[in-house]
């Protein structure tokens, strides 16, 4: 008969706590479906007293998680810990050198070793298994690397961040401010009380590099991922946008080029059309361009207990049935190197918000500026603010104003060359506002 597959969990929080129920309850389930039965034998985590809801009595625990990672009692080591360093790093490694299996949640762990975690388990025949890495609940690693395997990618991006995407959906549904937005989403859990990581789009470009190596067969490269965040956003922008057809989102996005390959997180209009512009609030959704399925796109909750713990018991299940597979689809040694595309290069539309001077030849003086960088002009819109307008309606008090430009496709090093002549020439009253327009 074959022998039960034993989990040592480290890391007891709130999916730690939702994967031990999973088990529990789907038991019979995924028993069925694999062949094996699953039981955890072994857990790890700061406090033995904490009351997690589970009944933890009959596992053996261990103060240290390096110590269940090489423990003879478990098979597959599941690291819920969290971090890049330290001990989700050593534990990880650990189980791997015993030839233990491991599955975790950790994408910053991946994007900064995940080559050197791939090449261990490969040497030692087990997997490593990371689909909760990305995207929460919704199945993305396992659609890309064995769903579209018979397709060549040329772009996947989505929304990474549900912090940033409940954010930007608020501001745009309430007219609300970027800090008054952050403090709900702290207050309700969306945001840690430093949301840095998530608000200024790393979290998001962690993922992205996990991404782009799986669909483009190259080497992870997140310090070759360009990083904007989302702080700089007005109630003004939104408004435009949305006159515009456009909503703004927080995008991770990776594109192959002639050049190599773009890998860019920023805040971006995409059209109100589109699949990715109706994802609201805290959800997550990846699109991928594929040559044989066209654009596909998978939507769904993007963190949360529950949903997390589907993606582990999902790879522990794989894992079960016998199911290894390279790590990021194929062997470390066969991936390629990650020619960088420099932001500088990429080229697109844009929309630029200029908070200039009203005087009579400002408008004349961008557009001068714009032409002298060979840059296009879609449209061009002057708007005063409401306040303003009902308090001096004559114009009288110059106060500066909003001139919005939407180019038609121009490089990224062009348009910075264009707004700083701007600057130099006196024009502008605060720094310009850009946001790439990703129009399908």
């Amino acid at each position: 008969m074959t022998q039960p597959l034993r989990l040592g969990i480290a890391g007891l929080g709130t999916v730690g706590a939702s994967v031990l129920r999973m088990i529990a309850h789907r038991a019979e389930a995924l028993t069925a479906a694999t062949g094996r039965s699953l039981t955890v034998t072994a857990v790890s985590a700061r406090d033995r007293n904490r009351d997690r809801g589970v009944d933890l009595s009959s596992l053996r625990w261990f103060d240290d998680p390096v110590a269940l990672a090489r423990s003879e009692e478990i098979d597959v080591f599941v690291e819920l810990v969290g971090g890049s360093e330290g001990a989700a790093k050593d534990a990880v490694e650990a189980a791997l050198a015993a030839g233990k299996h491991v599955v975790t949640a950790n994408k910053a762990l991946l994007a900064h070793h995940g080559a050197a975690l791939a090449r261990a388990a490969e040497e030692r025949g087990v997997a490593l298994a990371y689909e909760a890495s990305v995207a929460g609940g919704i199945p993305v690693i396992k659609a890309i690397r064995e769903g579209l395997a018979g397709n060549t990618v040329s772009r996947v991006y989505g929304i990474l961040n549900g912090t940033c995407n409940y954010i930007l959906s608020r501001m745009e549904a309430e007219g609300l401010t970027f800090e008054a937005c952050l403090k709900d989403a702290q207050a309700l859990g969306y945001a840690e009380a430093d949301p840095t990581f998530d608000v200024e789009g790393f979290d998001t470009a962690h993922k992205l590099a996990i991404l782009t190596s799986l669909a483009f067969g190259v080497e992870i490269d997140a310090e070759g991922v360009s990083v904007e965040g989302i702080s700089a956003i007005q109630p003004l922008d939104l408004t435009m946008a949305d006159e515009l057809g456009y909503r703004i989102k927080l995008l991770g996005v990776a594109q192959a080029t002639e050049a190599g390959i773009e890998q860019r997180v920023h805040p971006t209009m995409v059209p109100k059309a589109s699949a990715i512009a109706q994802v609201m609030g805290v959800t997550n959704a990846v699109t991928v361009d594929a040559d044989a399925v066209g654009e596909l796109t998978l939507i769904g909750p993007g963190a949360g207990g529950a949903a997390t713990a589907s993606a582990v018991v999902a790879d522990i299940a794989d894992i079960a049935a016998g199911l290894v597979r390279p790590t990021f689809g194929r062997s470390v040694a066969t991936l390629a190197a990650s020619r960088r595309v420099e932001m500088q290069r990429h080229e697109g539309g844009y929309y630029i918000r200029l908070t200039v001077h009203d005087r009579t030849g400002v408008a004349a003086g961008v557009a001068t500026r714009m032409a002298e960088a060979n840059i296009s002009i879609e449209s061009i819109l002057q708007r005063r603010s409401a306040q303003a307008a009902s308090s001096d309606p004559q114009g009288l008090s110059r106060q500066p104003v909003p001139l919005v430009l939407i180019t038609y496709a121009a490089t990224e090093g062009n348009v910075r060359e264009a707004l700083a002549a701007i600057g130099r020439d006196g024009l502008l009253a605060e720094a310009p506002q850009l946001i790439r327009i990703e129009r399908e």
